[in-house]
């Protein structure tokens, strides 16, 4: 997030924005309802990201545009979910835009969670999941306390729960409840409880008084080989809130522009859609040839 003179979003990103960011002036749109911005029609479609998360449709009339940004086909625990329309133009994200980033299904992905995390508690150890604290890390949580596990945030992790919360997302499930893990002298994790924290490469990440843990790394980048290993922790497991490969073909597909431009993935994306019949190209600066 950047701070901007004027934000157009949906009411639920308005709230984790100020939330971050401090007060700021927002205009709201609602999933699905239209709004009149100069000479443009602007909707606003879920994207299956996270809490609050919109593609945006721009038309003038004559010819319509989709901009993506983040965006997750299928399911989420925490998420309105994506809503793919048709767009004469279609500007994507395509992070994971090579082959070998097709992702295991969810459900399976789910599983090695809870074994992974019933495994340390047989060990005697605490599980510390490491997950970005705005979205990840709500879908984490929420995912186990479905599970019977209670878990415990990183302060960061807790001011976003918050926003959640007060959006209507409620992250704890029956007897599983979700509390902040406070930073203290004397702090210790409760018995049984799980752990949610921030990405080991942030600097805020590290708690007091964990003792002995299993890391977990929760990602969509745990796909790659030796991805424990070059995320520091114990275990990595693929679930992910960007679509995988497979996913940003489909969404191609449903969309059926006339033209495609991608962003933030790999160049081979790019020709991947040529060799299906799309009109694709990289959505990048011109490269810089000279100083002055």
């Amino acid at each position: 997030m950047a701070r901007h003179e004027l934000a157009l979003c949906t009411p639920e990103t308005g709230r984790l924005y100020q939330a971050r960011m401090g007060r700021r002036a927002v205009r709201e749109m609602r999933l699905g309802e239209a709004i009149d911005f100069g000479p443009l029609r602007l909707t606003a479609l879920g994207a299956g990201h996270c809490l609050g998360s919109a593609m945006l449709l721009a038309d003038d009339g004559e010819r319509s545009l989709l901009y993506t940004g983040d965006f997750k086909l299928g399911e989420s625990a925490t998420a309105a979910p994506c809503e793919p329309r048709h767009a004469d133009w279609l500007v994507m994200e395509s992070t994971f835009g090579r082959p070998d980033y097709r992702l295991p299904p969810r459900s399976v992905v789910i599983q090695q969670l809870l074994e992974t995390v019933h495994g340390a508690f047989a060990d005697g150890r605490t599980p510390v999941i490491h997950a970005y604290a705005l979205g990840k890390s709500q879908e984490v949580t929420k995912l186990l306390t479905q599970h019977g596990v209670p878990v415990m945030q990183h302060p960061v992790v807790w001011k976003m729960s918050r926003v959640y919360e007060a959006c209507g997302v409620t992250l704890a499930t029956g007897d599983a409840d979700v509390t902040c893990y406070e930073v203290r002298n004397g702090a210790r994790p409760l018995a049984g409880h799980a752990v949610v924290t921030l990405p080991q490469g942030m600097k805020a990440y590290r708690l007091p008084g964990l003792g002995a843990v299993t890391s977990i790394a929760v990602t969509g980048w745990a796909a790659a080989p030796n991805a424990p290993y070059r995320l520091n922790v114990d275990h990595a497991l693929p679930l992910s809130d960007h679509a995988d490969f497979d996913q940003l073909i489909e969404f191609v597909e449903r969309v059926e522009p006339s033209r495609v431009l991608c962003t933030h993935g790999p160049r081979s994306f790019v020709d991947e859609l040529r060799t299906r019949g799309w009109n694709a190209e990289p959505l990048a600066p011109e490269p810089q040839k000279r100083l002055f």
